[in-house]
């Protein structure tokens, strides 16, 4: 780890491996995460045609909370009954370089679930 000089950096280079084994297609599109400090978000995306079809986050829930288990519960419920919505049911989880556990794992648990499939 003497190259990688920073976190970021070591993150980017971890889900560059991810996304270049993950692709979202018509059929199965990909359930991107993205975990920050104060919230997190979840877009399902076909990487074939370029296009968010359902998208979720915890700025949906409430702008004050912060982050925790139950929000990134409720946020994995909402963008699974979107996708739904949306005609998807089977998905390819992306957990974007960061690793499943707590609010990552939380988000996936509460989207099988509510119906997804991955």
């Amino acid at each position: 780890m003497a190259n990688i000089k920073t976190k970021q950096q070591r993150r980017g280079r971890i889900r560059a491996g991810i996304r270049k084994k993950l692709e979202g297609t018509s059929e199965r599109p990909r359930l991107s995460v993205f975990r920050s400090n104060k919230g997190i978000y979840a877009q399902v995306i076909d990487d074939s045609k370029g296009h968010t079809l359902a998208s979720a986050s915890s700025a949906d829930i409430d702008k004050k909370l912060g982050l925790n288990l139950s929000i990134s519960k409720q946020v994995g419920k909402i963008v699974a009954e979107r996708a739904i919505a949306s005609g998807v049911n089977t998905i390819v989880f992306d957990r974007n370089g960061y690793l499943y556990h707590g609010n990552v794992k939380a988000l996936a648990e509460a989207a099988r679930e509510a119906g997804l499939k991955f």
